[in-house]
């Protein structure tokens, strides 16, 4: 049985080279590519009859779109509607890469914990420089709770300067470890009903839990690559409403 791990091996399609840097389009490029042309694939088709009464797709169109505004508008308020396209990009992005990762075979962007973390790590530098230019100095007040007792200050600042340095970290690897683990753990079901099924007998019985297992797991999945493109979204816009408002 091959390692559950194999999976998220990265492995090069077509090499690459520039100024002595490998630059090579690998399965990870792949399904980044796949995921920006089945999600802007599918808005343009949904989207192009355009009718007053919505057909299935316009209307599960919409429904994203409503989705994220309302995200949006419930972290973030009116000040949030200029990220609005990045906010819903950034959702489609993660939504169909964790989808994508699903089809047998093929590759969960979302798994390498180097495409979160760069994500992670652009808001971050994003939202700070957001509440930097709308602010001024007076971001930094930011770090400072209200009501503290002086005393307290500097030691409360170290607190607060932490936790805000530790939040692309937090947000990179919520996402990689879920769905790292899931898919890890569907891979040890499905090589355990594999070699049940190949052992015979009471065997062949038996291996019926595993794929039952998978089902269910599978289902699971399914759930997790929503949730976790929800999460990764609402805590974008909460980062962002404190930029933009502070405390």
């Amino acid at each position: 049985m091959h390692s559950p791990v194999e999976q998220f091996t990265i492995k090069a399609l077509y090499a690459l080279s520039l100024f002595g840097y490998d630059i090579s389009f690998t399965n990870s490029s792949l399904f980044m590519v796949l995921a920006v042309l089945v999600s802007s694939g599918l808005l343009l088709i949904a989207m192009r009859p355009a009718s007053i009464i919505p057909g299935r797709l316009q209307c599960f169109a919409e429904m994203m779109y409503e989705f994220v505004a309302n995200i949006l508008d419930s972290n973030v308020g009116k000040e949030g509607k200029p990220y609005f396209p990045f906010i819903f990009t950034l959702f489609l992005f993660i939504l169909f890469s964790n989808l994508l990762g699903l089809i047998p075979y093929s590759y969960t962007v979302t798994s390498q914990i180097i495409v979160t973390f760069a994500m992670a790590f652009t808001i971050f530098i994003g939202v700070t420089l957001i509440g930097i230019f709308k602010h001024g100095l007076h971001f930094f007040s930011f770090f400072v709770p209200p009501g503290a007792s002086k005393p307290l200050i500097p030691l409360l600042v170290l607190i607060e300067v932490i936790s805000y340095l530790i939040r692309p970290v937090s947000l990179s690897v919520r996402l990689f470890a879920n769905m790292l683990a899931g898919h890890t753990m569907l891979k040890v079901f499905a090589g355990l009903a594999v070699m049940m099924s190949g052992a015979g007998g009471v065997m062949v019985a038996g291996s019926a839990l595993p794929l039952i297992a998978i089902i269910g797991l599978t289902g699971l999945e399914l759930l997790v690559a929503l949730l976790q493109a929800y999460v990764f979204t609402i805590l974008t816009c909460m980062y962002l409403n404190d930029a933009l408002h502070l405390h």
